[in-house]
């Protein structure tokens, strides 16, 4: 794809994040992998409505710039990106948010391994919690590593959301998946308790993936123990 396009589709995504509410002043990071091994990555310290396609930076595997405005520095969240990039070679952007509802679970410590609404159980599955970690350093991406094998995404302790996919628009997807599915959960509980779709439904919906072209890993039928139930 044109670095262009992807450049359009990474600003598209941070504006569209912080008008749903996902990201506040600096909040959150967008990044993709290009044809050539670098990546495009958006900037520390700017909001993501503010980012257009010459404030996107450029970096190699190693975090180091190649390209970039002046002033303007990779976010400090990167490794937890390039880790991603690293152990899933499908993987061609990733998008870390703060979506309200999903960071809700992040910040009870509660996993949303639910099984109450179809597409969500066909599409992302369950969505594990990752230990906590302080932004910017190794203990952010180590504890999500054992996790990204079977998930595209997962909930950051404390922290937040992570989406991985095939493409920008692809995680963007996963990550707006997440969220009403956590504000359609919290609401049930609300209203009295959120109810799991049967073993045997849950299956057969997590067999459409392929009738779907559904990209990406999933975890099949997976609950975690969390210390909540």
């Amino acid at each position: 794809m044109d670095i262009q396009v992807i450049k359009e589709q990474i600003c598209d995504v941070c504006h569209k994040m912080w008008q749903l509410g996902w990201v506040a002043a600096n909040d959150g990071n967008v990044s993709a992998k290009l044809e050539d091994g670098t990546f495009l990555c958006t900037p520390t310290g700017m909001s993501k409505s503010f980012i257009t396609p010459e404030k996107l930076i450029r970096i190699d595997a190693q975090g180091n710039v190649l390209e970039g405005a002046e002033g303007l520095r990779p976010s400090s969240e990167i490794k937890m990106h390039l880790r991603c990039y690293e152990k899933r070679p499908d993987v061609w952007s990733v998008i870390h948010a703060h979506p309200p509802g999903a960071t809700g679970f992040a910040v009870a410590h509660k996993a949303m391994d639910m099984y109450n609404m179809i597409e969500d159980v066909a599409v992302i599955g369950s969505v594990p919690l990752t230990p906590y970690g302080t932004p910017s350093t190794t203990e952010v991406p180590d504890p999500i590593e054992p996790y990204l094998e079977e998930h595209d995404v997962m909930l950051l302790e404390n922290h937040g959301a992570l989406a991985v996919g095939s493409d920008v628009i692809t995680a963007f997807y996963h990550m707006e998946s997440l969220e009403p599915w956590a504000k359609i959960t919290i609401n049930a509980v609300i209203l009295g308790g959120s109810k799991d779709i049967s073993r045997e439904n849950i299956q057969k919906l997590i067999d459409l993936r392929g009738y779907y072209r559904v990209t990406g890993r999933h975890p099949g039928y997976k609950k975690f123990d969390n210390g909540l139930r």
